[in-house]
């Protein structure tokens, strides 16, 4: 094995997040507090029913150009802010009379036909941030930009929806497929069974590489453990081996629903495209997971835009057209709804390298059996001098209030910490 020898134990919340991004990033220890053997954390509650809702988060890592997703070609502006990176009318897959998507977003364009793909509009926050980590920071937390959240929405979505889950399973309530450690929106004050997973779902080798790894570490805990050890210390041996036994567990049987799902589709043989139909395989499985995340990275566009920009965009048009099939004809679609997001947009002018530097606002996808499709929101005014921003007009806490009301039934005031009144982009859910 390539892994450093672990500690005898992990015994502060670095150390847990530390160890769960060595490699191959799917150790489970990334909700653990610094209070992680606090008792009253474990009391138990019933599990998610089996017929729950399912949210997919795509994070588009990098700060995805909006304009050329989708396209306002009817709009003059944009071809006199962007000489040479504007696509050309005939090129547009048109979604409405003035707008139409970047034409290697085929597969989207055929969910938007077929209602499932919403499209919400220049899709911001006031005082936006041009710092791809503090944006990032900003969109995970869904703080102010002025604010500093020490947990991630969907960290509060848990805390709020399935606070104490039974101690009894091992089974990770969320999931994520990301290729820089846990994703902050995870972050919670309350303790969850969480996982991560390879975002190429995992080599045989990764996966014996990391049982090793946690079977080592059991082995250690075990040894720890004698009986001059003091009544306290024995407890959080006990607890420490309980965890990592859960892990390994959960390890297992994540590797094997991956392993033996058939999918009814065909999947682009991307990163992407591999993550979503692991995300399938787990759906199928019926994990009692509720968020799934996963991450698409290059949308960094400074130079040379137009080709990275076209091979990313096809690479999520294809992967998400790919997982809607697949969910619809194993007759999962009616749990699950998948949801695009980005640090920000760019600018609306081209820069001098043939590419576009930090903007604001941007559009974002919501792709389901259960939503409204089309344009949502309203589109951004491009009266704009060079160098000039975007103004949002839709604020993103806006769509996750929609998603935490409308789709996972939690209360978005407790968890968005104000007021953001959902959008109408969900249908026949009473």
């Amino acid at each position: 094995s390539n892994y450093p020898s672990p500690p005898l134990f992990p015994t502060t919340r670095r150390e847990f997040l530390n160890l769960s991004t060595k490699g191959v990033g799917l150790l489970a220890f990334s909700q653990f507090a610094p209070q992680f053997l606090v008792q009253s954390t474990l009391a138990a509650s019933p599990a998610p029913e089996k017929d729950r809702s399912i949210l997919v988060l795509v994070q588009l890592a990098g700060g995805n150009d909006g304009l050329n997703t989708l396209v306002p070609f009817e709009d003059e502006n944009y071809y006199r802010l962007r000489p040479t990176l504007a696509i050309a009318q005939d090129k547009v897959l048109r979604v409405s009379d003035t707008a139409g998507l970047h034409p290697g977003c085929t597969g989207l364009h055929d969910l938007v036909q077929e209602g499932k793909l919403a499209v919400i509009q220049n899709v911001g926050y006031p005082n936006p941030n041009r710092s791809h980590f503090r944006s990032t920071e900003i969109w995970e937390t869904a703080s102010n930009s002025d604010e500093f959240a020490a947990t991630g929405w969907i960290g509060r979505f848990l805390d709020n929806a399935c606070a104490g889950m039974p101690r009894d399973s091992s089974d990770p309530v969320a999931v994520h497929l990301a290729t820089n450690g846990v994703p902050q929106s995870f972050s919670s004050a309350q303790i969850h069974p969480t996982f991560g997973v390879a975002a190429t779902g995992g080599s045989r080798r990764e996966s014996e590489d990391s049982r090793k790894l946690l079977e080592s570490m059991v082995g250690k805990s075990v040894a720890a453990e004698t009986d001059s050890t003091p009544a306290d210390s024995q407890g959080n041996v006990r607890f420490l081996q309980q965890t990592l036994m859960d892990t390994l567990m959960t390890d297992r049987k994540v590797q094997r629903m991956i392993g033996a799902y058939p999918p009814a589709f065909t999947y682009p043989s991307t990163q992407l495209g591999n993550s979503l139909r692991n995300i399938a395989a787990l759906i199928a499985g019926r994990l009692p997971t509720r968020v799934y995340f996963v991450s698409l990275s290059g949308f960094d566009t400074h130079s040379g835009q137009a080709n990275q920009h076209a091979l990313l965009l096809t690479q999520l048009s294809n992967a998400l057209a790919a997982f809607q099939k697949d969910l619809e004809a194993q007759k999962l679609d009616s749990q699950v709804t998948t949801m695009t997001f980005s640090e920000f947009g760019r600018r609306p002018s081209e820069n001098e390298s043939r590419g576009t530097d930090h903007g604001t606002a941007a559009p974002l996808f919501v792709m389901g059996s259960s939503v409204k499709g089309g344009l949502h929101g309203t589109a951004p005014n491009l009266q704009l001098e060079r160098n000039q921003d975007l103004t949002f007009s839709t604020d993103f806490r806006r769509v996750y209030a929609t998603a935490l009301e409308n789709w996972l039934g939690c209360p978005a005031n407790s968890v968005l910490g104000g007021q953001f009144f959902p959008l109408e982009i969900f249908r026949n859910l009473g």
